[in-house]
């Protein structure tokens, strides 16, 4: 298999405080790993740990693929501020390419070209020039999503994708991003959704109470305790 990502027994805090310890996982090429656990279990820590947002107390982060910090593409839940941002559709999705565009006052050719891709893959070209503030919640989430793939098409790191969106719009974003996995990009999504995990994962990372409780594939995560008492064991899955 194709590793992407490793993390080897971090150990994550503020402060000399640990929020979150014991943690070792990995992430190959296809995967699709959902991050679940209570609130105030270090899962937003862990996020801004692997965009080198944060610096782990101990421990260690490799990428495989020759995968850099800045390739791992990034949907964060939205604030109050962001969905009231005054640009429009296009220029959010080409702002996905500032990482590789540097010190340059321009975005490329074949920069511009890839944001035109990742509107028509999700849906968005025909309100390009829309404002994104005017948008609703699910065009929102797909401006942003295909943001993210302009810094990335290897790992798309989701934070509560469909958080705030009504049922239609809910199952429509879980089914882009898994069309996005199927054609290769490997997803890390942290979310309460127990019934958009149990349908889309491949690999769960639980964890809680300052340690890890479990990382392995799905199948195994049901029939383990941690995982009947959270997600109802195997009669949920589907």
């Amino acid at each position: 298999m194709n590793k992407q990502l490793t993390c080897q027994d971090l150990t994550l805090g503020y402060d000399g405080k640990t929020v979150l310890g014991g943690v070792t996982f990995e992430v190959n090429a296809g995967d699709y790993l959902c991050i679940v656990g209570e609130n105030g279990s270090g899962k937003s820590t862990l996020m801004k740990t692997l965009l080198r947002l944060k610096t782990p107390m101990s421990g260690k982060i490799s990428g495989g693929e020759g995968l850099k910090a800045n390739e791992i593409g990034y949907l964060p839940q939205q604030t109050v501020v962001q969905k009231d941002f005054p640009a429009s559709v296009r220029e959010v999705v080409r702002s996905g390419c500032l990482n590789r565009r540097g010190l340059r006052p321009y975005y490329t050719r074949a920069e511009k070209q890839l944001a035109e891709e990742n509107m028509q893959k999700l849906g968005i070209d025909k309100i390009a020039k829309r404002c994104y503030r005017e948008l609703s919640g699910g065009q929102q989430q797909r401006t942003l999503l295909a943001r993210a793939l302009c810094a990335t098409r290897k790992i798309l790191l989701l934070d509560e994708p469909a958080a705030g969106l009504d049922p239609q719009a809910t199952a429509d974003m879980y089914a882009l991003i898994a069309d996005l996995n199927q054609s290769g990009t490997s997803i890390i999504m942290v979310s309460h959704d127990v019934a958009a995990f149990l349908k889309y994962a491949t690999h769960v990372l639980h964890v809680g109470e300052q340690k890890m409780l479990f990382f392995g594939t799905k199948a195994d995560y049901l029939t383990s305790d941690v995982g009947e008492k959270y997600a109802g064991g195997e009669n949920n899955a589907e």
